[in-house]
């Protein structure tokens, strides 16, 4: 089973790195970590270059991106909420993915699922205290992980956490994210 992650964080050792690391322990596997914030990933350009072939004429690190999705059997997003989103680096990744989209909706070619099938896990967290801003995450996700051929996920989401190093005061947080990457690959 392949399983591959995206730290969305710009920061590191924060709150979401610290939740992710928690979730691929509990997969007790070797996981491949993309660090969004130190690849070379344009924003979509909206070229249409795409749209023929489900290949993006942009040349940069989102290559190796789409070939380890197209790989991978588990797939985790870890984000913080930015502006009630996902951060600009996990939404310049996910933008980019609309190569695999014109190659799903346009060319009619679908990502396999494999021996494994295709799951998912999204590891959200912000400081607000309403929930709105894991809802609008939320929305983003869902649509790029049915994109990219992951047709269930989960989502685990932490609110009042925005400080380096709250997550850690949280009573079940790490516990919980250890478990979502156990169940992730049960």
């Amino acid at each position: 089973m392949k399983v591959i992650a995206f730290a969305g964080s710009p920061r590191r050792g924060g709150n979401t790195e610290t939740l992710l690391k928690e979730a691929i322990k509990g997969t007790g596997m070797d996981v491949r970590v993309f660090e969004l914030n130190t690849m070379t990933i344009r924003p979509c350009q909206n070229c249409g270059g795409c749209e023929e072939t489900g290949v993006c004429i942009v040349p940069d690190d989102m290559s190796e991106v789409v070939e380890a999705i197209r790989e991978a059997d588990r797939i985790i997003m870890a984000s913080p909420i930015f502006f009630l989103g996902v951060s600009a680096q996990a939404k310049a990744m996910i933008d980019r993915c609309q190569q695999i989209w014109c190659e799903k909706y346009l060319l009619k070619k679908d990502i396999p699922a494999g021996e494994f099938g295709r799951k998912g896990l999204f590891i959200v967290v912000g400081g607000m205290k309403m929930a709105t801003g894991v809802e609008c995450a939320e929305k983003t996700v869902k649509a790029w992980f049915r994109t990219i051929s992951v047709p269930e996920h989960k989502t685990i989401s932490y609110l009042q956490v925005d400080a380096m190093g709250d997550i850690l005061k949280h009573p079940t947080a790490l516990k919980e994210a250890f478990e979502a990457g156990k169940d992730l690959v049960s």
